[in-house]
């Protein structure tokens, strides 16, 4: 795949003519490096929800990609506050920790509805940047462990590539360890 730098400094793929998203236009506006990546998104259905893998999972393949490296984003509630945690697709987040992480008592999962509503964003395609509105971000730690990571760019079938810094620079983002492994099954 053929890359260009643009008059910015950002790299990108030149693949990518979609129009930009808030995301899109977030990091463009930073002045960061970056690179978007865009892939086949699989169609999912009503029936699918409880099938593994995921979004990010899927992102992770179609890229060729270690999925320790693709973060997904999942809308939480910690003591009734919405809040955006980024981790890895091959982990779970850890609602304790999470709750931990912004000095609060309890995490629950958001409906994706409420999340879909609250971020401007689809399930799939919920991105940490360019929220519709502005949600505390936590991003987990191991993060910091790779050059680059790569985010939902707010569609499907796109992702971000970033330096892990300049990620949480752009959320103003708290980075804590809040993912653990699936467990059995």
């Amino acid at each position: 795949m053929a890359d260009r730098r643009e008059h910015n400094g950002n790299d990108y793929d030149r693949t990518v003519t979609a129009a930009a998203t808030p995301a899109i236009d977030l990091v463009a506006r930073s002045g960061i490096v970056y690179r978007l990546h865009a892939y086949a998104s699989p169609e999912r259905h009503a029936r699918d929800r409880d099938r593994r893998p995921s979004y990010g999972t899927d992102a992770a393949v179609a890229l060729g990609l270690e999925p320790a490296r693709v973060f997904k984003t999942l809308v939480a509630s910690v003591d009734d506050e919405m809040v955006l945690a980024v981790l890895p697709v091959d982990r779970e987040l850890d609602l304790k920790r999470l709750a931990l992480a912004r000095s609060g008592r309890k995490a629950t999962l958001v409906d994706p509805v409420v999340a879909q509503r609250a971020t401007g964003g689809v399930i799939g395609g919920i991105s940490p940047l360019g929220s519709r509105r502005p949600l505390p971000v936590v991003v987990d730690a191991s993060a910091s462990r790779h050059q680059t990571v790569f985010v939902s760019a707010g569609r499907r079938g796109l992702q971000l590539e970033l330096a892990p810094a300049d990620l949480v620079r752009l959320c103003s983002a708290l980075l804590a360890p809040v993912a653990r492994d699936h467990g059995p099954g």
